[in-house]
């Protein structure tokens, strides 16, 4: 089946990133062609502005043809495909330096040395051509290995983070719903929509994004359920200060798993509870989120490992998504356990 294809491995020059690095490093080649003291004709701005326009040309030709046969190259072996596309490369810069003496010959406009005859301005530019894609695909090649790693490790912390949430929540979930179902039908009705929901978000973690209002509803939804099993022993306490980015898009699931932890590794291991502190705040192009709780000294619970994971998920996933200045800290202090997170408001599509 076409779908089960595998991914081309030649990089995508169709790309403007990828397009911007063949650009600059062709200029550079031209910028050292330039300043290399060979004794030939002296350099001007004439000659630099044309050799420039020249080698932008070529690797925007050499670009197109490669993004036009990726697929088909893609399907050889590694060494020969590669082969291949630097024989292509090669072919171009070969053609076009030959074209391009031709017609400087014949308008006698003086951008190609007399000196240098075609054969020599044909074969160098295939060569230094051949050196610039020898140089470039790899790295491009080792950067979207670097990126699909990166993706990969993102959804896989989704996936550990889904598996994590199922399991103990939904047995207190059904238990509580157990006990409500005849002393009060409408409230085990109202916590039977709050889980489909909080199951459906985890379900949809990493593959849609959601939003800071949205998020927010997901965190009340999964307090309301707890609050029906611990009572009076959880108290909750909102501060959110407007105006806030309701519509920011978030990934799924970054408030609702430190509520979470707060509750499991916080509030139900003390026997008198606690209130629950979370705080929203928006400065400085920057979301401010943080969850703080009474709990034992890190020593006195129990491991903490799933607190510990999702914390990474949810860090590994802002940093992906929005890049460094994405920031998480947590840390245990006085009787009180606060995890803060800090993301840009500023408008940023979403990774993929």
């Amino acid at each position: 089946m076409a779908g089960d294809a595998p991914a081309p491995w030649l990089p995508d020059l169709c790309r403007l990133s990828r397009l911007a690095v063949l650009f600059g490093v062709a200029e550079m080649v031209v910028l050292v062609v330039a300043l290399a003291p060979d004794g030939g004709a002296p350099w001007n701005l004439n000659r630099f502005v044309s050799g420039s326009g020249f080698a932008l040309w070529l690797a925007l030709t050499v670009a197109v043809l490669l993004c036009v046969a990726r697929r088909r190259l893609s399907r050889l072996p590694r060494a020969l495909g590669g082969a291949l596309a630097l024989l292509l490369g090669a072919s171009v810069a070969a053609g076009g330096a030959a074209l391009l003496y031709l017609i400087d010959t014949n308008l006698g406009a003086g951008l190609v040395p007399e000196a240098v005859t075609v054969q020599r301005f044909a074969f160098g530019s295939a060569a230094l051509t051949v050196l610039v894609l020898a140089a470039v695909l790899p790295y491009l090649y080792a950067v979207e290995a670097w990126r699909d790693q990166v993706r990969a490790s993102a959804r896989a912390e989704v996936d550990a983070l889904q598996a994590r949430i199922r399991p103990h929540f939904l047995f207190n979930s059904m238990n509580t719903i157990a006990g409500l179902v005849r002393s009060d039908p409408k409230t085990a009705e109202r916590v039977v929509l709050d889980l489909s929901d909080l199951f459906r978000a985890a379900l949809q973690a990493g593959e849609v994004e959601s939003s800071l209002a949205e998020e927010v509803e997901l965190a009340e939804r999964y307090l309301a359920i707890e609050s029906l099993r611990l009572g009076a022993r959880l108290q909750v306490e909102w501060h959110k200060q407007d105006p806030l980015p309701w519509r920011l898009p978030l990934p799924r699931l970054v408030l609702q798993p430190l509520v979470e932890n707060a509750v499991l590794h916080g509030i139900s291991r003390l026997p008198e509870g606690g209130t629950i502190e979370i705080d929203l705040a928006e400065s400085d192009d920057l979301l401010r989120m943080r969850v703080r709780n009474p709990a034992l000294p890190p020593r006195e619970r129990d491991g903490g490992a799933g607190a510990g994971h999702a914390q990474r998920s949810i860090g590994h996933r802002l940093a992906y998504a929005f890049g460094p200045r994405a920031r998480m800290a947590a840390g245990w202090e006085d009787g009180y356990y606060q995890c803060e997170l800090r993301i840009p408001t500023t408008p940023q599509p979403l990774r993929t």
